[in-house]
């Protein structure tokens, strides 16, 4: 995992709780709950006539920002299909925060954070049995 990537990527959000974070599952677990709550907030605010247009507009930033390094960080040559599946997981996800702050409408990015959710409940599962 490349941490300095990782670091490049979320500068602008809890940068001391990224350096603390005390491993790699640790940290990607972090990434993971920021990347959900950012997504959660982008839908809360997805509508122009009703929504905080800022909000909206920081949070979209901080998901993409997150999916880049959740995409950067992966290894092609040890994680194979498993990380080919995810890098396809998190392209998805960007895709369906593009696509519904154009509709105004928060259908794609909400099925994206429940399968964000599986899989990070899978992170917590591994970090368990480690």
């Amino acid at each position: 995992m490349n941490y300095n990537k990782m670091l490049d990527a979320y500068s602008n959000s809890e940068k001391k709780a990224v350096i603390e974070a005390e491993d790699s599952h640790s940290m990607v677990l972090l990434l993971f709950d920021e990347l959900i709550k950012s997504m959660r907030m982008f839908c809360e605010n997805i509508n122009p006539k009703e929504a905080d247009l800022e909000i909206r507009a920081e949070k979209m930033s901080r998901s993409l920002t997150i999916i880049y390094a959740l995409q950067s960080s992966l290894d092609f040559e040890q994680g194979g299909e498993i990380a080919e599946n995810l890098f396809r997981l998190y392209e998805y996800a960007r895709e369906q925060i593009l696509i519904d702050h154009k509709s105004g409408e928060a259908v794609g990015v909400k099925v994206a954070i429940s399968s964000l959710e599986e899989i990070r409940e899978a992170w917590v599962e591994i970090r368990s049995i480690l």
